[in-house]
Formats: structure tokens, C-alpha cells, sequence
């Protein structure tokens, strides 16, 4: 029944309450500190940083408590999309005329540069990916609403409603594993009533069929859903009030502070290398 087990494929988005030391801390710095980290990550230019990004984030999840496998292996649905785009930079790259031609075919031409630009994006992606990975494995969908609400409150003085955004990145990130459950029942489903979800397929094409049968009824059960939530938020006067109050109130404390200041110094370290 492996074929039909998606959600243990996504990692991202899925909480993990481990109790670790990462999990305690103050939700407004895990936001600051992965935000801050996954910006040094996406425009740093040096190879050696995006290294030490991902040693950095292994660091991380070994700290959170989180099994290693179980993290990398969210780097496996999205991997042949990253194969690809990394190919494309290998074989279109700009700096062509400047590098040594490792391999030419034709007026194809397999440069150094284009090499080094296309391994250069797989290990970004990879560290983006580890790096949200982290976040959602230790930030949890009411720590984050909390946190991000606290985080724009000021805004709110100049008349931005920041509570719907909240919302709309809160909805974003829960419906990523809801995606994965409903794409796992409708396989099953699609497979009982006599489909070839069992059958080991070979070539791309016949995955290809295997997977437009499984879009038309997933993007359909996501609108239904999506209205089911507006009738729900509405019964319950979601946006009657400007701002809403919490339960528990968050106090930044020295372990804070700490991982606060560490994660700056990663971050320009990562920068300029």
C-alpha cells in the first residue's frame, strides 16, 4: 500500500510536538529567525554559505527531536522538478562564453559555469525546503497565528487589517497535509473501482496517466472545502471584531534572546563568506 501513502511523503506543514528546546521558545523569534535565515538562504551567492545553511539546518532538526529521515524525506516529491531545473541552468546558463566547454552537442554546450549554476540551485532548494521543513516542525499552527498577529499588530494603527492575512497563511499552510489525505482517498477509491494504482507502472507517461484522473475530483473537493470553511468562519462572526484576544500571553526570555542573536550571526556568516 505504498503507492497510496502520500502524506507521509509531505513534510512540510506538519507539526511535530517533540517538547524540545526549539519547540519552547517564544513563537514571534522562531518566526523572525526562520524568516531571516530563509532570506540569507534564498539571495546569498556563495556556495560555502548554502553549505553551511544546511549543516546549520541538519543542527536544527537533530535539536528538535525530529527523526533526520523522516525530514529529508520531504526532499524527495519535489526532487525531480529541482532535476530539471537544474539541467535547464546547465545547459542555458549565461556564462558560457567565459567557461571552459566540458561537452558539446550540437549547439548545446555543457560549460563549467553552467555545472556550477545548476548545482548551485539543487543545494538552494534543498536548504529552502529543510528550512521550512524546520519551521513547520516546530511552529505550530496556533503558535503561529498568535505570533504573526503579535508581529503586526503596529500595522493595525495605520489601518491594515492584518488578522486576514494571518488567516490566509494559516489556511495556506494546514490545507498542504489535507491536500496529501484527500489525494490518498481518492487513489484508494480510484483504485478499488478497478485503476492501475496497484500496478508497478513504468515510463513517465504512464505516471502521467496515473495522476490526471487523481487533479479534476482533488481540485473540486478543495473548492468544496474552501466554501465549507467561509460558511463556517461566518457562523462563528470570524471578523466581527478588529482584534481578538488570546489565551496565553508570550514573554520573551534569555533562551530567546540567545537563539535569537545565534541565528543573526549564522545568518551574516552565511551572507558574507
Amino acid at each position: 500500500m505504498s503507492e497510496f501513502d502520500f502524506l507521509s511523503r509531505v513534510t512540510l506543514g506538519q507539526y511535530m510536538p517533540t517538547g524540545s528546546i526549539l519547540h519552547r521558545l517564544d513563537p514571534r523569534i522562531k518566526i523572525i529567525s526562520f524568516t531571516l535565515l530563509l532570506m540569507v538562504l534564498t539571495f546569498t551567492t556563495s556556495k560555502i554559505g548554502l553549505g553551511i545553511g544546511i549543516l546549520v539546518l541538519l543542527i536544527g532538526i537533530v535539536f528538535s527531536k525530529v527523526k533526520l529521515t523522516y525530514a529529508l524525506k520531504g526532499l524527495i516529491p519535489p526532487l525531480p522538478f529541482l532535476l530539471i531545473i537544474a539541467a535547464l541552468q546547465v545547459f542555458f546558463n549565461a556564462g558560457v562564453e567565459s567557461s571552459p566547454i566540458l561537452v558539446s552537442i550540437g549547439s548545446v554546450k555543457v560549460t563549467m559555469a553552467g555545472l556550477w549554476a545548476g548545482l548551485t540551485l539543487l543545494i538552494r532548494f534543498t536548504s529552502l525546503i529543510l528550512c521550512l521543513s524546520l519551521a513547520s516542525f516546530c511552529i505550530s499552527t496556533s503558535e503561529m497565528i498568535q505570533g504573526l498577529q503579535l508581529l503586526f499588530k503596529p500595522l493595525n494603527r495605520i489601518k491594515i487589517h492584518t488578522m486576514d492575512l494571518v488567516m490566509v497563511i494559516q489556511v495556506m499552510l494546514r490545507f498542504i497535509p489535507f491536500l496529501a489525505q484527500t489525494a490518498e482517498r481518492i487513489a484508494k477509491a480510484q483504485a478499488s473501482r478497478g485503476a492501475e494504482w496497484g500496478v508497478k507502472t513504468r515510463g513517465l507517461w504512464s505516471r502521467v496517466r496515473q495522476i490526471v484522473p487523481l487533479i479534476l475530483p482533488l481540485f473540486l473537493i478543495s473548492l468544496r472545502r474552501a466554501d465549507n470553511l467561509a460558511l463556517a468562519m461566518d457562523a462563528r462572526a470570524y471578523g466581527y471584531l478588529e482584534q481578538r484576544t488570546s489565551m496565553h500571553e508570550f514573554k520573551v526570555g534569555w533562551a530567546d534572546i540567545f537563539f535569537l542573536l545565534l541565528n543573526i550571526t549564522v545568518s551574516l556568516i552565511i551572507l558574507y563568506v
